[in-house]
């Protein structure tokens, strides 16, 4: 290193800085033409002090390519220890897992009168020491969590072969080695960048799970519109729903509380009506996270309405460009067991891996474009003044259903047994109670020459415990048609037997209770 290229006296400032690690401390930089001036927080003095560095000498120590604040928040839930981990530990090298005090007094010393060399190997040092921390802090994370003595759960880079586990911009997050940015599944959400590999998701999975069944939680994954909002774009608002862009004080009581209008997305959203009860109820059962086919910036934009003060998501905000398969979501890129995992969307086409995780939900059409994005020639809510009911809407009734599965599934009966209890199997059992009892046969439903045990009407009906039928006989309890004029529908008629339409299956299926038969009647055919 040529010395004069710095203007400083070297002997003068020869003495070692001492760059104090501690969870108060944050070194502050000011930057001249040829060197900086950092200042740090002295433990001794209990005041700000402060030394001159030449400009390559300080980026040894103040170079971290692996930092993550800028870019994830900070998380306070169970299976967001990994991001908080990544963002806390690899950014300020805090060893939290630690006493306080013991990290207070733990120093590294950054001589001034080194070589280039020297700082080169200083730089892979201290990467290395916040490999060595996160993997400490990964260690005590789960062994406080799981009640046990801490313990290396991972591959010391010094003594063993490096798995990656993971990798943010191309290079691993243990032991810093150029990776193929490529390999392992894409965790954006939590991270820009960050890939981790199966091995490791097997691992955090299986450590969060055990840690949620302790808080007798399971994962619950919510979609956005239809289900908990409905959005519209302001352009497309028709004539008789101009008042929804009045004064606010000239609104409905109902609507001033869960409408907002978005200018800079040109966007207007409307909350579903017990939606806030819903997320606050579920969120003492589940942990949440936001699944939506929709862009990035939508769906954060969202989730600040839906959770302003961050409490139910964190960052499990999952969107369109995190999804691995095109036009499907999937939970593969959702940090929970899949046997305790259940799904609320409208959509179930999206699921096509996951539906004994899925309930269906009935779509929230508060706009007139959502009806007309659907085909429905009717007036939409807004346009009628009208909305769902907070008591008995689709939200509250589904909360129910939640709290039911949630209670079978933590039966005391099976509490030896929980990591091996599936809550799909719960779900089903409980679906099946709904039309349990009832024969169905089908008339003038289907498309002609179809296979009536594929189309979803007659699944629908098996899920809910229903025997669904082609063939009439003395033991057949319903008669779901379309047209009353069929000789099936007469049959019904004839044999006192209930005779109804499709709906009725849906309405059963959404609202998860057997609807009564005499609202939901048949008539002739115009045809």
């Amino acid at each position: 290193m040529d010395k004069s290229e710095f203007p400083y006296d070297r002997e003068k400032h020869k003495a070692k800085t001492k760059l104090i690690k501690n969870k108060y401390s944050v070194p502050v930089v000011e930057q001249t033409k040829l060197s900086f001036q950092l200042r740090f927080f002295s433990s001794r003095t209990g005041d700000w002090a402060s030394a001159e560095c030449p400009t390559n000498e300080l980026q040894s120590v103040t170079n971290q390519p692996m930092s993550l604040t800028a870019d994830s928040p900070v998380h306070s839930s169970s299976s967001d220890d990994f991001a908080a981990i990544l963002d806390a530990e690899l950014d300020s090298a805090s060893d939290a897992s630690r006493d306080p005090e013991e990290v207070e007094e733990k120093v590294e010393e950054i001589d001034v009168d080194k070589d280039e060399d020297d700082y080169k190997s200083d730089h892979q040092r201290i990467k290395r020491r916040k490999v060595e921390v996160y993997e400490e802090m990964v260690d005590s994370q789960s062994s406080k969590s799981e009640g046990e003595a801490p313990q290396n759960l991972g591959s010391s880079p010094k003594n063993n072969m490096c798995t990656h586990p993971g990798i943010i911009g191309g290079m691993c997050i243990r032991c810093g080695q150029t990776m193929d940015d490529e390999s392992g599944v894409a965790f954006g959400y939590i991270h820009k960048n960050l890939r981790l590999a199966n091995d490791e998701i097997a691992r955090l999975r299986d450590k969060d799970f055990k840690n949620l069944l302790r808080h007798k939680k399971l994962y619950l994954v919510l979609d956005l519109d239809h289900t908990l909002l409905n959005s519209t774009r302001i352009a497309d608002i028709t004539i008789e729903e101009r008042y929804l862009e009045g004064q606010r004080d000239t609104l409905p009581d109902t609507l001033k509380s869960s409408l907002y209008r978005l200018d800079l997305m040109h966007m207007m959203t409307k909350l579903r009506p017990f939606v806030n009860t819903f997320l606050k109820e579920a969120s003492n059962l589940f942990e949440m996270y936001i699944y939506t086919m929709g862009e990035r910036a939508y769906a954060l934009e969202m989730a600040k309405l839906l959770d302003p003060g961050g409490v139910y998501f964190h960052s499990r905000v999952i969107a369109q460009g995190d999804c691995t398969q095109k036009h499907q979501k999937g939970l593969d890129i959702v940090l929970g067991q899949e046997s305790a995992v259940l799904i609320l969307d409208d959509t179930e086409a999206v699921w096509a891996k996951h539906k004994e995780n899925l309930i269906l939900m009935e779509r929230y059409h508060f706009f007139a474009s959502s009806c007309r994005q659907f085909g429905f020639n009717c007036k939409s809510l807004s346009e009628l003044r009208s909305d769902e009911s907070d008591t008995d809407g689709a939200l509250a009734t589904v909360l129910k259903i939640l709290q039911q599965i949630h209670s079978l599934f933590f039966d005391p009966e099976h509490v030896d047994n929980l990591e091996h209890r599936d809550v799909r199997q719960v779900l089903k059992s409980v679906r099946k109670e709904i039309l349990k009892g009832c024969k169905v046969v089908f008339t003038r439903v289907f498309p002609t020459n179809s296979q009536a045990e594929h189309q979803q009407i007659w699944k629908m009906a098996e899920q809910l415990g229903a025997t669904c039928s082609t063939e009439l006989d003395p033991h057949v309890t319903h008669v779901v048609s379309m047209d009353a004029g069929t000789d099936k529908s007469r049959w019904a008629i004839q044999e006192k037997k209930f005779l109804v339409h499709p709906r009725w299956i849906e309405a059963s299926n959404y609202l998860w209770k057997k609807q009564p038969e005499e609202n939901f009647p048949v008539s002739k055919s115009q045809e």
